[in-house]
């Protein structure tokens, strides 16, 4: 009997909030995988942020067992059926990335849309990314218990600009768990088994990895060809060799075995403690082999074949950049090794050290979108127990000076001087926005407002396609909280990054009391600069607290000053002892003192509460 007909590695791919995550609940329960009393609803998405936000953060790949009701498939299956490997992927865009390493682990994918809101901008995006790799898919319509439904519109959609057929659309309620039986026999009976051979020399696929106090770095990884037993092993790329600790599967939980079988996607804890000697998209095989300048040698000197790394995946290439700071600088070693851990199991994110006058030490981070950023900030400062300060996001620009040197840079306030280069680039990005056809309007007003340039325009049904040009900075100051506000909710984007082009750049600069802050420094476009230099004056006003001392507040553009405000000073309140003020005002600093210390930080001469100056930090 050949084991891995019996082995289906598959995923969910969908927008996002478009039920994935229920759905693999539904399948929890009709395989048997989690006990009834320990279900819970979105069980994969263990991490409290998660739960509370309702958004798949991170790929969870579990193992279920199911026995099909198909005869002619059911004739001599291994006890407990059919393994059903799994890997539920999130929906945002910032985590694209994630669904790109699931992918490359299946040979199948569930293509999920939801019955109201049907097609929309990753659906598109992950439907050409399972195509592009050959990947067999299911098309499934969710939510068709909602009032507002309309499957067979959906299903329509999906026919004429997807080339589906109408007998391959399955329709299905994750909530209530209608004909959701139907969707695991059609993965059983369409999803191709994998490709491997068990009698090659081991080679496994490392497609994730996370810290465990105890078991050192422990790795996801699928058994492409040979199997994984007992022994020592060694990574390929880094040659790091190790014994490991455990072997085993995620059924959701870690549940020891003696081997994993050729096409089975499984754990390793491997007790290592160095997070550089484990990489995302290497190739795990045994120690036994040996390199020569011939080949690569099994065992035996007399058996002289390649072994060949697998593929692995491209490497991110992170686009939005903040600067982290710990709010007391004596807690920057818990910060530094916090990142790291996160870093395990976040490949998309890099990190560098970086340094304030006004913040301390701290890391310059580079993330795929700002919701990334925020989870990673949140992650650090729940998982972690630290104080965090995020500066506000910027991009990497290309500077070619005057001797046609070409320099790169991700902060404003490393800008060499105005008379020093010659040209600056900035990055641009190609978007798709999927949208209703009635909310154009609206929509072509704010993409012109972004600097955007209309590349294309398609029409599926009722909803239009746009595909427009636009600065990636434009991107990532807030337009897709504008997008959402200008469709009332039912624009969805997709984007990928274009390249470098030409910018007539000009650089703020923040004056607080005769210091410059180069917190505060920011590149903008120059027709904008005027704008946006009186109303950040504005804003630094309204924030910063009175001191007892007048506080000019300047910016400048291109060194030359265009925007002022001035802060009054404190005044003595003369009259407030003849009503008792004197009392009160003791009584509320007592009470404060009780409360605890407050933070303050110092920008130059003026001092501040931490709430005001992390306020400041988001006003551009």
């Amino acid at each position: 009997m050949n084991q891995l007909n019996f082995i289906r590695n598959f995923s969910i791919v969908a927008h996002i909030d478009h039920g994935k995550t229920t759905l693999t609940d539904r399948f929890l329960e009709i395989t048997k995988s989690v006990e009834k009393r320990l279900m819970h609803q979105r069980f994969l998405d263990s991490h409290p942020i998660s739960q509370e936000r309702g958004v798949t953060i991170k790929l969870a790949p579990v193992r279920m067992q199911y026995q099909t009701k198909n005869k002619i498939l059911n004739s001599n299956p291994p006890a407990g059926g059919y393994i059903l490997n799994l890997i539920d992927t999130p929906g945002h865009i910032d985590f694209s990335y994630e669904v790109s390493r699931s992918l490359a682990c299946c040979e199948g994918v569930i293509l999920l849309v939801d019955a109201a809101q049907g097609i929309q901008a990753q659906t598109l995006a992950h439907f050409q990314l399972a195509k592009k790799l050959d990947l067999k898919i299911i098309p499934v319509i969710n939510k068709i218990d909602l009032q507002n439904a309309q499957p067979e519109k959906v299903g329509v959609d999906l026919c004429i600009n997807l080339n589906f057929k109408p007998d391959e659309i399955i329709y299905v309620s994750a909530k209530t768990g209608k004909n959701v039986t139907q969707v695991l026999e059609t993965v059983v009976e369409k999803i191709p088994s994998p490709k491997g051979n068990p009698d090659q020399p081991l080679r496994g696929l490392v497609f994730d990895s996370f810290y465990h106090p105890y078991k050192g770095i422990v790795v996801y990884l699928k058994i492409v060809d040979g199997h994984l037993a007992s022994g020592k092993l060694k990574f390929l790329a880094t040659g790091k060799e190790f014994e490991p600790l455990e072997i085993g599967y995620l059924t959701p939980k870690m549940e020891k075995t003696d081997q994993l079988k050729t096409g089975e996607i499984g754990y390793i804890a491997t007790g290592l403690k160095d997070i550089n000697l484990c990489q995302v998209g290497d190739t795990i095989t045994s120690s036994k082999l040996k390199t020569r300048a011939a080949g690569i040698v099994f065992g035996d000197a007399r058996q002289n074949s390649k072994l060949k790394p697998l593929a692995g995946y491209q490497q991110p290439k992170p686009v939005v950049f903040f600067d982290f700071y710990p709010v007391e600088n004596k807690d920057f070693p818990e910060l530094e090794q916090a990142i790291k851990q996160l870093k395990l199991n976040d490949v998309a994110m890099t990190f560098s050290l970086a340094g304030s006058a006004a913040l301390g030490k701290g890391f310059r981070m580079g993330f795929l979108g700002v919701f990334h950023a925020l989870i990673i900030q949140e992650r650090l400062e729940r998982d972690f127990n630290l104080d965090i300060i995020i500066t506000s996001p910027s991009v990497e620009y290309q500077i070619i000076t005057k001797d046609n040197s070409l320099q790169l840079i991700q902060n404003a306030s490393e800008l060499p001087d105005f008379s020093l280069i010659n040209q600056i680039k900035e990055p641009w990005i190609k978007a798709s926005i999927f949208t209703p056809s009635e909310f154009l309007g609206n929509l072509f007003q704010l993409l012109q407002n972004h600097r955007g340039k209309l590349i294309d325009q398609k029409y599926y049904g009722s909803y239009t396609k746009l595909e427009y040009e636009m600065p990636l900075i434009e991107l990532i100051e807030g337009f897709y909280d504008q997008l959402k506000s200008a469709s009332s909710g039912f624009a969805s984007l997709d984007y990928q990054l274009l390249g470098f082009k030409n910018f007539k750049a000009a650089k703020l600069e923040v004056i607080i009391a005769g210091e410059k802050v180069k917190a505060l420094t920011s590149v903008t476009e120059k027709n904008k600069g005027i704008y946006k230099a009186r109303k950040l004056a504005q804003k630094l006003k309204e924030v910063i607290p009175q001191q007892l001392f007048e506080v000019p507040i300047q910016v400048s553009l291109n060194g030359r000053i265009i925007a002022r405000e001035t802060l009054r000073a404190l005044r003595k309140d003369v009259t407030a002892k003849l009503y008792g003020g004197d009392q009160t005002r003791k009584d509320k600093l007592l009470k404060k003192q009780k409360k605890g210390k407050k933070r303050m930080k110092q920008i130059g001469r003026v001092t501040l509460p931490q709430e005001a100056f992390m306020s400041i930090l988001q006003i551009k």
